[in-house]
């Protein structure tokens, strides 16, 4: 395996899974592989289904630049807001050290750090938490709730994550997502989805009055589980936010490529 093995296969899982499910929002999505960019872009309010990503092995800083701008234009082409991926340990070491600067000249603000993380972690036992009992999403109403617990972790407004999740069918049936519900009421929420013979974690949130209670560490557990038990699958993989990525290791996840996400300049 080379050092670049498992950033790659995280940057392909975000590609396979984005596919998936930028096309579940809108048969018209625009969803293209370019010399050195993916994009997967709903153009929907969910900031998330609207991504383009670097895919260059080992790009280097003029490289890096022209794909910046070409990204950047493709993002200013669009009616919603989304977000540019990088992985940085596809890129040189010039690139990756010049990238915030090329990003500015380019249009793009820095917008938060991610971590890309898989392990060969499946099966895993069936998860308990004595304040949750789980849920699997199946209706428009848990797919509401799933949304807008999302949207509050995350400081989207409501009807931004609605746009994305309420009405789809793939997330009633081809997704494992899973609501963890606190005297009856959802407070944390997690799915995994088949992708590419890996399990791929997605969406994990809790609602911030309830963090810190290893709530988002058990619905993905369950999530992993019951995706796990369906498919037979044995590695997983997952995109981190900062906040999210101390939970990940206690499963079985290594990180593997530091992450930076850009927004267009304000």
């Amino acid at each position: 395996m080379t050092d670049r093995a498992e950033p790659i296969e995280s940057m392909e899982q975000l590609a396979v899974v984005w596919r998936a499910m930028v096309l579940d929002r809108d048969d018209n999505a625009d969803v293209r592989d370019l010399p050195g960019l993916a994009v997967r872009w709903a153009d929907c309010r969910f900031a998330f289904w609207n991504c383009v990503t670097l895919t260059e092995v080992g790009a280097d800083a003029r490289v890096t630049r022209r794909r910046l701008h070409e990204a950047a234009d493709i993002m200013r082409s669009k009616t919603h807001a989304g977000f540019l991926w990088v992985f940085e340990e596809l890129l040189d070491e010039a690139a990756r050290v010049a990238l915030d600067p090329a990003a500015e000249r380019a249009g793009l603000q820095y917008a938060f750090a991610g971590t890309g993380m898989a392990g060969d972690l499946l099966p895993i036992g069936e998860p308990a938490h004595r304040d949750l009992t789980f849920v699997r999403v199946r209706t428009d109403e848990h797919l509401r709730a799933y949304a807008d617990l999302n949207s509050r972790a995350y400081g989207f407004p409501p009807e931004d994550g609605r746009d994305g999740l309420v009405g789809s069918a793939l997330w009633k049936d081809g997704v494992y997502a899973y609501l963890g519900l606190r005297d009856g009421e959802p407070v944390t929420c997690a799915a995994t989805v088949e992708a590419d013979g890996r399990l791929f974690v997605v969406l994990v949130a809790t609602d911030p009055e309830w963090e810190r209670r290893g709530y988002g560490e058990a619905v993905t557990r369950k999530a992993l589980f019951e995706g796990g038990r369906a498919t037979g699958l044995r590695r997983a993989t997952l995109h981190a936010t900062a906040a999210g990525a101390p939970v990940y290791p206690r499963i079985g996840f290594k990180p593997n490529s530091p992450m930076r996400f850009f927004a267009l300049q304000d």
